[in-house]
């Protein structure tokens, strides 16, 4: 295996590493964010949208292994995320203008994706704060389809317009020999 291989693949690990340890932090603190795509974000930037949805797929394979089994098909989400932010950084630059545009895509796609595999597994209810805003969406007379997405776009929000500004800032300061070996065809600044 060449090093430039090499290299991809390492990255690659580090960043479901960084999607599986914020994911655990932001569950374990109960925050209601999710914070499980910076390491897709980053490999979809730096690499593509198939790479990225790789790093994805394998951050909630592992998750739902290692945690809850019933987490696996929230991939989706991840793999999703990959394949728009990836397409996204090929056809533009990925400054801090695209992250915001592309956060606030995500957080309206994400949802979409997310509220009915949550529904299905979990019923709606994440375990998180933001199930007092479902529950009282639902007192109040809404589907349990609205009052979830509802919650969830919230919360995606901040966590995927964060994320993708974060990751902006991230790869900015990464040291260019990395950002250029691992480049596809995105200009980053």
């Amino acid at each position: 295996m060449n090093s430039s291989k090499s290299r991809m693949i390492t990255f690659c690990g580090l960043a479901i590493a960084v999607n599986i340890v914020l994911g655990i932090a932001t569950n374990a603190l109960k925050l209601p964010l999710y914070l499980d795509t910076l390491g897709t974000v980053i490999t979809a930037v730096l690499m593509g949208p198939v790479p990225g949805a790789i790093v994805g797929a394998l951050t909630n394979i592992i998750t739902g292994f290692m945690y809850s089994i019933r987490d696996i098909p929230f991939l989706l989400v991840n793999v999703v995320v990959a394949l728009i932010v990836g397409f996204v950084a090929k056809k533009f630059k990925f400054t801090y203008v695209t992250a915001l545009i592309t956060g606030l895509v995500l957080a309206v796609v994400c949802p979409l994706i997310g509220t009915p595999i949550g529904i299905a597994i979990y019923g709606g209810l994440t375990g998180t704060a933001s199930d007092v805003i479902v529950m009282w969406l639902r007192n109040s007379g809404s589907s349990i389809f609205a009052a979830s997405f509802i919650a969830k776009i919230g919360n995606n929000l901040i966590d995927k317009v964060g994320t993708c500004l974060f990751a902006v800032l991230i790869i900015k300061y990464l040291p260019f020999t990395m950002k250029n070996s691992l480049k596809n065809y995105s200009e980053v600044k």
